[in-house]
């Protein structure tokens, strides 16, 4: 073979391995061009993943769960309760002067926190016709203690301080109440043990002695007993404040400043028995007030009033029912413009959970004129339907 020819060959070999060494080379660098596109895209992928859960943990944290946290805390440590009534009036006065009335007559809003063991706080938001436009905050307190834990416990704040019972089944305020009833910003300390409870408790009231400096000088103490079963119950207790003149009615009634306190004493009893019930209590006054701070017949007034009743609960179609009747009375109470007899009988039915309707009569009798009043009679219908939750 000539030499040209064995050239030509090799030439045409080397020719046909030359592109595929090129090809191969490319490939390989091809090859680690994906590997490393392919690891970038694996971090990306980390990268991704690592934020996605990032803001996912955001987004829980931020919604679900503290709405979750919001709503635990609402359930467990606030209760909201309230009642509504609205009131349909019919009444005659003492000079036959006919007058009728509609009237939402309150609207309550009780919150009640419960933000320990031994600490809870309660508000209740008041709205009366005509009385406490537009809202009034009727309680504010806080309440240390646990009585089922431990006997003691202590109340700072706006309150009714335990003077009073006040139990009734009319629609209306009973007498006792019209005297008695002390709302004041207060410390009340006290104990309750097997039904047995005493209480003790402190006031700056708004009625001052004459010449006293503007001090904390109001208080009294309060005991009782408490037992009930399923067939039989049985409240008893008694109070004593050093400065009658301080409750809401009396303090809107004597100047700002008088010669000397008034004690008040109270006691009342409650008995139940299979549906009967009976309801006796006494408030008054222990000695007399001045003639020029409050006078009867011209003389000091020494005001009290008492309320005896009898109510019977049974029921009616499955619906419960509540008829009771009750005498009340007052003496020396004319400047404060109650009655000196009243009489009362009333019915009430619940009509499902929470709603009630009921209807009241009370014969009001007025002083005699020899005491300063009318001597005549006021009568009145009050018709109410209730709602509670």
């Amino acid at each position: 073979m000539k030499p040209m020819r064995y050239l030509l060959i090799i030439f045409a070999v080397f020719s046909l391995f030359l592109p595929a060494a090129a090809f191969a080379a490319d490939t390989k660098a091809l090859e680690q061009q994906v590997q490393e596109l392919a690891r970038q895209l694996k971090e990306l992928q980390a990268q991704l993943a690592s934020q996605n859960q990032i803001i996912k943990s955001n987004d829980e944290a931020k919604e679900p769960g503290v709405l979750k946290e919001g709503l635990n805390f609402l359930n467990n440590r606030i209760k909201l309760s309230g009642l509504v009534e609205a009131e349909v009036n019919f009444s005659k006065d003492y000079d036959d002067n006919d007058s009728s009335d509609i009237a939402l007559a309150t609207a309550e809003l009780d919150v009640d926190i419960d933000l320990h063991k031994y600490v809870k706080s309660h508000l209740l938001f008041l709205w009366e016709e005509d009385d406490t436009e537009p809202v009034d905050i009727d309680e504010a307190y806080i309440y240390l203690g646990n009585t089922e834990e431990f006997p003691l416990f202590c109340q700072v704040g706006k309150l009714y301080v335990p003077f009073g019972n006040f139990e009734s089944n009319m629609i209306s305020d009973p007498l006792t109440l019209e005297i008695g009833e002390t709302r004041e910003t207060a410390i009340v300390v006290g104990a309750e043990f097997n039904g047995l409870s005493a209480s003790t408790y402190v006031f700056n009231g708004d009625i001052d002695e004459s010449g006293d400096d503007d001090e904390i000088k109001s208080f009294g103490i309060a005991a009782g007993y408490v037992f009930e079963n399923d067939t039989f119950g049985i409240d008893v207790g008694m109070g004593w404040i050093n400065n009658l003149g301080d409750s809401d009615t009396l303090g809107d009634t004597l100047p700002s400043e008088i010669d000397d306190y008034v004690d008040g004493i109270t006691a009342h009893a409650i008995l139940s028995w299979q549906g009967l019930q009976l309801i006796g209590e006494y408030l008054g006054a222990l000695d007399e007030f001045e003639v020029s701070e409050l006078d009867f017949k011209g003389d000091g007034a020494e005001p009290e009033a008492w309320n005896i009743e009898l109510g019977y609960t049974f029921e009616i179609a499955s619906h419960e029912t509540v008829f009771a009747i009750a005498y009340q009375g007052t003496d020396e109470a004319l400047a404060l413009e109650l009655p000196e007899q009243r009489y009362l009988g009333s019915c009430g039915i619940g009509l499902i959970d929470g709603l009630s309707l009921a209807v009241e009569y009370a014969h009001d009798k007025d002083y005699d004129k020899s005491d300063g009043g009318t001597g005549d009679s006021a009568d009145s219908v009050t018709m109410q339907l209730s709602l509670e939750f």
